[in-house]
């Protein structure tokens, strides 16, 4: 029989902070990690992950407690409160167990191996995440948040403690015996995960598209019920198949169709933040209303992106609004004074008038307080933003009664219905509105504000730096340009070692001191490739093509293909894995796909394409079955597939005729081209370029005069100086019908 079945513990499906006091009481204080110094003072005797715990254990022979979350966990601060402050539960696990702190962001090699394990034996997985584990790492339990006491049934905190450490005592061997299995599970996971590489297969575009239609909501957009992600590399995929020349037209209409509706649903709903821009990180129920309140960087990185692009394709300036909102939040809440962005904001608040920590306290009105403030003018704002005298939160999306007779803003009225509702011409209430926002803004300024969590992440940074430079393009934004390279200095001046040629995985005051994993390369990569798309200086185009060459030596797998996600060489990571699903964050290897890809061509470096190529083709087991479980994959596969195209730009950046040209080629959805400068006051570096990109590149540096080159397949066309003959070539393929 197993350990679970010997606890009869079912599956549980959820995710979270303690409120530390003043004297530290375990070895965490030394910690960079915010979500570790939070534990720093708890009673429990927490080590972090490291070879010290790992002694202990084995000297000892003592089972493992690991716990893992991150500072701005909801479910996490809950665990916290309920057992890790408590004195009774601290005293049982120091007397009986070595216990981990880990912070995911920190180290996510260690959380990918064990939530494997986890999703793998419960079938679920979230955050706090908990597995004991033998002194040899090897897991022998696990789930996520457990309440302290029993609860319906169910064995809570305190009881698996104990029945652990006594199936430990009584009977060690069939528990090591467990441990050795499910390690063995682990190893022959991660050894199949490229088992069978594939060819470039472009019908299973065709695939991704079909479950993305199958399962979208027609109704309130998205897709499937509740909870609702927003899960970006969907919206991405669907924005190149929007464009793709092989598909049918009705492919085309109605990826757009799915794309609009679900960024609509989610601008309209309590996803988004009404007042300060930027989007929460999930709905919790199927209508975008009820949000799981906490920001994270990624999320708006990579939704500033995908708005910028529905906006490319459609030339709707809502969608721009959307997109520039959510980095002037970014630039306003989350960044560092010397250019990095800080990883995250809390889902829990004070509330200012109980003192109470709570989620969303922060964010939701009464309709009193909102009359407060806004007197005459609250009428059209509560009608414009649903608010409600009894609060605007349904029973059945609030089981803890958090927001009871609380409001969460919405935008689902549009200026027009307003203005007929509340018999006031439209200009009026889209001035009322915009006036209302900034004086509740300014009200919201003067609450407590959630937890900020400070650490620099670099793979989170590379994102942020994507969309900067796709928006500065996209939107014409010289702040978003300027804010992106800062960001990237940032990250040279403080997470990029030049004498040893690694990069680092965080920063809070000073480097932190773990090496950077395989996603802090590739999406640092990306970020450096968009960035110098944006502002044409070699220096990031060099840096990203010297990263990749690090990114290959150190992850790459040259018996399978594709990347793992970890270096090798750690003895704490019982397992190297390869991720194989893009969730919130894309997998590395998915990225990278598309960077080598991208690299090749801006470069002229077919063995970056022939690798950009057999890492798609390593994960076929994956995508092959199951393609919308990596639609970032997809479209790299997209973009393999393609016709290759290469626009060499020259010119100096102050000529209006140059900049014309750019911005011909800016506000255009092209997914299928790179763009190659060849700037007057810029060096190209010797050697960085090769065939016909360096042979492009000298024809347009000896023109006197701006002009654009556009190659497609390997063969480029005369160079153009007139924007209408530009635009007559970037116009997209007839569709094959």
């Amino acid at each position: 029989m197993s350990i679970a079945a010997i606890l009869t513990l079912g599956p549980l499906a959820v995710t979270a902070e303690n409120n530390p006091g003043s004297t530290a009481r375990n070895h965490l204080a030394a910690e960079q990690s915010p979500y570790l110094l939070q534990h720093a003072e708890n009673p429990v005797d927490w080590y972090p992950w490291g070879q010290e715990a790992f002694a202990r254990a084995r000297t000892e022979q003592k089972p493992i407690f690991l716990s893992i979350g991150y500072s701005t966990c909801h479910w996490c601060h809950v665990m916290a409160r309920e057992s890790f402050e408590n004195e009774e539960v601290a005293a049982f696990l120091n007397d009986h167990f070595i216990s981990i702190k880990v912070d995911r962001e920190e180290r996510p090699d260690v959380d990918r191996v064990y939530m494997t394990y986890v999703q793998a034996t419960t079938g679920g997985g979230g955050w706090p995440m908990s597995v004991w584990l033998t002194p040899d790492l090897q897991p022998i339990y696990g789930g996520t948040y457990f309440p302290t006491d029993d609860q319906g049934g169910r064995p809570g905190f305190l009881s698996i403690l104990r029945k652990l450490a006594e199936l430990w005592e009584d009977d060690r061997e069939r528990v090591v015996a467990q441990g050795d299995h499910a390690a063995g599970i682990l190893r022959q996971y991660a050894a199949h995960a490229t088992r069978a590489p594939g060819p470039l297969d472009p019908d299973k575009l065709r695939a991704c598209y079909e479950y993305l239609w199958e399962s979208f909501d027609d109704t309130r957009g998205g897709f499937g019920g509740a909870p609702k992600f927003p899960r970006p590399a969907n919206l991405l995929f669907l924005h190149r198949m929007a464009v793709s020349p092989s598909v049918p037209e009705k492919v085309r209409t109605e990826s757009l169709r799915m794309s609009r509706e679900t960024h609509r649903a989610m601008a309209a709903g309590g996803m988004m933040d009404q007042l300060g821009g930027g989007f929460h990180r999930y709905s919790v129920d199927a209508i975008w209303h009820v949000p799981h309140f906490e920001k994270m960087l990624y999320d708006q990185a990579q939704l500033a992106w995908s708005y910028l692009e529905l906006y490319q394709l459609t030339g709707d300036k809502a969608w721009a609004t959307v997109a520039a909102g959510v980095l002037d939040y970014v630039e306003r809440e989350l960044t560092h004074p010397g250019g990095g962005f800080y990883s995250a904001e809390d889902a829990d608040s004070l509330d200012p008038t109980t003192g109470e920590h709570g989620e969303g306290r922060f964010y939701t009105w009464s309709a009193d307080e909102v009359r407060e403030v806004l007197d005459k003018d609250a009428e059209v704002f509560m009608v414009h933003h649903g608010v409600q005298d009894d609060g605007n939160v349904a029973a059945g999306a609030d089981p803890q009664g958090e927001f009871r007779g609380m409001n969460i803003l919405t935008g689902r009225r549009t200026i027009a219905e307003t203005a007929a509702q509340t018999g006031r011409p439209e200009e009026e209430v889209a001035d009322l509105l915009e006036r209302s926002r900034q004086r509740l803004l300014d009200r919201r300024s003067q609450r407590p504000h959630p937890h900020l969590d400070d650490k620099i992440i670099t793979a989170w940074n590379g994102l942020m730096i994507s969309a900067l430079a796709r928006n500065a393009r996209g939107l014409g934004r010289p702040e978003d340009l300027q804010a992106a390279q800062r960001a990237a200095g940032f990250l040279r001046e403080n997470l990029w070692d030049p004498k040893t040629e690694r990069l680092y995985r965080t920063y809070r005051e000073s480097r932190g001191e773990v090496e950077g994993f395989c996603e802090d390369y590739a999406y640092l990569i990306q970020g450096l490739i968009d960035l110098y798309e944006a502002d044409g200086s070699m220096v990031w185009l060099e840096w990203a093509g010297q990263l990749q060459g690090i990114q290959d030596l150190l992850f790459w797998d040259a018996e399978g293909g594709g990347y793992f996600s970890s270096a090798a060489g750690d003895p704490g990571v019982l397992v190297r894995m390869k991720e194989d699903y893009d969730g919130a964050e894309p997998a590395p290897s998915s990225v990278a796909a598309s960077n080598l890809i991208r690299l090749s061509r801006m470069l002229g470096r077919n063995d970056l394409e022939d690798r950009g190529r057999k890492t798609i083709e390593a994960f076929a087991a994956q995508w092959g079955t199951n393609p919308q479980a990596m639609p970032q994959m997809m479209m790299a596969l997209d973009l393999a597939v393609r016709p290759s195209r290469e626009i060499v730009l020259n010119g100096s950046r102050a000529d209006p005729r140059y900049q014309a040209l750019r911005s011909e080629i800016d506000r255009r959805f092209l997914p299928d081209a790179v763009v190659v400068h060849a700037l007057d006051d810029e060096v190209i570096p010797k050697g960085l370029f090769a065939g016909i990109a360096a042979e492009s590149l000298v024809v347009a540096a000896e023109s006197a005069e701006p002009l654009a080159r556009v190659c497609q397949d390997f063969a480029c066309r005369l160079p153009v100086a007139e924007v209408s003959e530009l635009a007559a070539l970037l116009e997209p393929a007839k569709p094959v019908e």
